[in-house]
């Protein structure tokens, strides 16, 4: 929320691709000219929330021609310059209005944009809402399935694989719920197919006493090799 008075600050850490979750509209952004995106792709149905991705650098964005208006905020992207392509599910995962199942959405979409699933240099990254450890046990569409849906597609979270660690047991949250340090939580991931997580070089979680101030989120910072 308010993104403008908070995109200069996650700006200084200079990326190549900024996905923001419950991100204003960009007509709203007075960040400073040094820090204008090269490219920028924004949806959502309130011009104070929505989901935004800038691209810095020479990238490009462009919406897949596939895109399914009824899973909105999981956007099918493809962001690319001239020496690379990428596809790229910009994520804000939202709450179905007759239970509060957040990874229905994603779960949904996963199966219906299987076949660009498909393609190679894949990320999925952004706020799942999400995490094992809120799993029911008798409900078929949960966290635990999705991921496991996803590694049979050959597609992993860079964060478990960078930390050897399993879903559920996180130690970097990335949510502080309503800004409280007792209230930690791991909902943001980055997913990857096999040939990006190759070249993964470093993920990293902000850490409350420094991004507290600005956000109940913390940023996830994911890092390839050239």
């Amino acid at each position: 929320m308010a993104f403008r008075n908070k995109a200069e600050i996650i700006l200084k850490q200079r990326p190549d691709i900024l996905i923001v979750p419950e991100c204003e509209h960009p007509d709203r952004l007075n960040y400073k000219e040094e820090f204008m995106a090269n490219d920028t792709f924004w949806h959502g149905d309130l011009v104070s929330k929505g989901i935004g991705v800038f691209a810095y650098g020479n990238y490009k964005i462009k919406l897949n021609k596939n895109f399914k208006e009824e899973y909105k905020f999981v956007l099918p992207l493809s962001v690319s310059n001239e020496k690379e392509e990428f596809s790229l599910f910009a994520i804000w995962a939202q709450k179905p209005e007759k239970h509060t199942n957040y990874i229905e959405q994603v779960w949904n979409a996963v199966h219906y944009y299987e076949d660009l699933l498909k393609l190679p240099n894949t990320i999925l990254i952004g706020d799942f809402n999400s995490n094992t450890i809120w799993d029911k046990p008798r409900r078929e569409i949960n966290h635990s399935r999705l991921v496991e849906i996803l590694a049979n597609k050959q597609i992993v979270s860079t964060y478990h694989h960078s930390n050897k660690i399993e879903q559920g047991k996180e130690t970097h949250p990335t949510l502080f719920m309503q800004r409280k340090f007792e209230k930690p939580y791991h909902i943001d991931f980055c997913f990857v197919s096999k040939d990006l997580l190759n070249k993964l070089s470093k993920v990293e979680v902000g850490e409350f006493k420094d991004w507290g101030i600005y956000s109940d989120h913390m940023p996830l910072t994911v890092t390839f090799k050239n």
